[in-house]
């Protein structure tokens, strides 16, 4: 028996049972691996369901071209559903994505367009604003807007929660996800709580993001929106799919744990899955221990594997990245947080700011036996001064002394987090600066010379 199309292929996935990871509760937790779906996501499922909305609605006509913002795995969907029915497909993505992710829509033969990441959603050049200009100039164009669109929470509906509640016998007790667009864990927890209302939904979610600190407040809260690793979950805006009341409890999970926990889960349970699957489970094990007292052999679990770890070959399975990013203990190692924390106790970093005067920061800098300073505008660090420039230029131009540092100064000392191995800085400290700028928990920064580094070798041996 054979498939008319791919499209035929989608949905169905399997249910695996964690066998290491979930062994010490009470409950048997279960995995829903979403990378057996041709496309490699969950995603792959709103991607048929919006097209065929569309076509319905003659929103989609032949020839058309679909124009959609995705963080990767809804343009593969997309573009999967778009080969067999004979459509166009320009994506926009932001940088923060692994090369995987744009190599793929890329060989599905979709134009990719990369956008910022760090700029607010209604900025113009962000990945939201973009498509959605793009859709107005393109002819017989066709814009799903992924976040909004409720043939996504329709298709979970229609297929998530359907398979959940067939695989399990309707034992199920607990659906727990991370949600970025919303449409996963709305879909399938209406359907699941419409068979049994005590079903309990968990959400997972990225520091970072707002979605966590909404759920608990009701309020939409622009503090708690920052930057962070984990892709393709959490968000910076209030997606129109995602419906709150449905969810019963959210947890949150910090990029290395979620980075840790996918490892894990490729080499104790054999799931070579991607980053938010490591996030979804992570949570999803923080909440069930937390718990622990109320549950029973009874409680059937089950967490939602998004999408398959061949898209992060280059992060979280690159141990490169990984160390550079401060996810890989490697305790033989030394870290810039161990040579801090040998250290004579140090002033607070001198600084100086782009508009203070080439003469005052000489000044600073005699007067605190300092060969270097940083260039800082508010908490921004934009450039740099060391004496061999400031030198250079005073015998060059010795006017400059009147100018402002911002005309003079060079480039930034690298900044660095406190994590990150010494073996991992060798080229850094091999260029002009000689030091780096560790960012400090309470604020502001810590400096490190080359000659810090050089005393705390010698006091602990080189890095292995």
């Amino acid at each position: 028996m054979w498939s008319d199309s791919i499209l035929d292929t989608i949905g169905n996935t399997p249910l695996v049972r964690l066998q290491t990871l979930g062994r010490d509760l009470p409950c048997t937790v279960l995995a829903k691996v979403e990378f057996f779906n041709p496309g490699g996501s969950v995603k792959d499922r709103i991607g048929m369901a919006m097209i065929e909305d569309a076509e319905a609605k003659g929103e989609l006509k032949p020839g058309g071209t679909i124009i959609e913002g995705t963080s990767g795995n809804t343009g593969a969907g997309l573009a999967i559903a778009a080969i067999a029915k004979g459509y166009q497909c320009i994506f926009t993505t932001t940088d923060k994505q692994s090369p995987e992710k744009v190599d793929v829509l890329r060989a599905l033969g979709a134009e990719v367009i990369v956008c910022p990441t760090n700029v607010a959603p209604d900025d113009p050049r962000s990945y939201y604003s973009v498509a959605k200009r793009l859709s107005t100039e393109i002819p017989n164009s066709f814009y799903p807007n992924q976040y909004d669109h409720p043939a996504n929470t329709e298709a979970h509906y229609r297929t998530t929660g359907p398979e959940l509640w067939d695989q399990t016998d309707g034992r199920i007790t607990h659906f727990i996800a991370g949600a970025g667009t919303g449409g996963t864990i709305s879909g399938t927890t209406k359907y699941l709580k419409e068979q049994k209302p005590s079903v309990k939904a968990i959400g997972v979610d990225p520091y970072g993001s707002v979605y966590a600190e909404y759920w608990r407040t009701g309020e939409f809260k622009e503090s708690e929106i920052y930057p962070y690793l984990t892709e393709g979950v959490g968000e910076d805006i209030l997606a129109g799919n995602m419906d709150f009341s449905l969810v019963d409890d959210y947890v949150q999970v910090d990029d290395k744990t979620s980075m840790r926990m996918t490892r894990r889960l490729a080499r104790e349970e054999g799931l070579f899955v991607g980053q938010s699957c490591g996030m979804a489970v992570a949570g999803a094990l923080d909440w069930l221990r937390a718990h622990e007292g109320e549950l029973t052999e009874e409680d059937v679990v089950v967490i939602l594997l998004p999408d398959s770890g061949f898209r992060y070959l280059s992060k979280t399975y690159d141990d490169e990245w990984m160390r550079r990013n401060g996810f890989l203990e490697e305790p033989d190692t030394l870290t810039l947080e161990d040579v801090l924390a040998v250290r004579p106790r140090a002033e607070a970093v001198i600084g100086v700011a782009p508009d203070d005067t080439l003469a005052s920061a000489i000044e600073a800098m005699t007067q605190h036996g300092i060969s270097q300073v940083p260039v800082l505008d508010g908490d921004e660090v934009v450039g740099s001064l060391n004496e061999r420039g400031v030198l250079h230029r005073l015998i060059a131009e010795p006017e400059a002394r009147d100018e402002p540092v911002r005309a003079v100064m060079g480039a930034p000392l690298p900044v660095v987090p406190a994590s990150v191995h010494l073996d991992d800085l060798t080229a850094t400290l091999d260029g002009e600066a000689g030091a780096v700028l560790v960012r400090a928990e309470a604020g502001g920064f810590d400096i490190l010379t080359r000659s810090d580094l050089i005393a705390a070798l010698a006091r602990n041996g080189r890095p292995r």
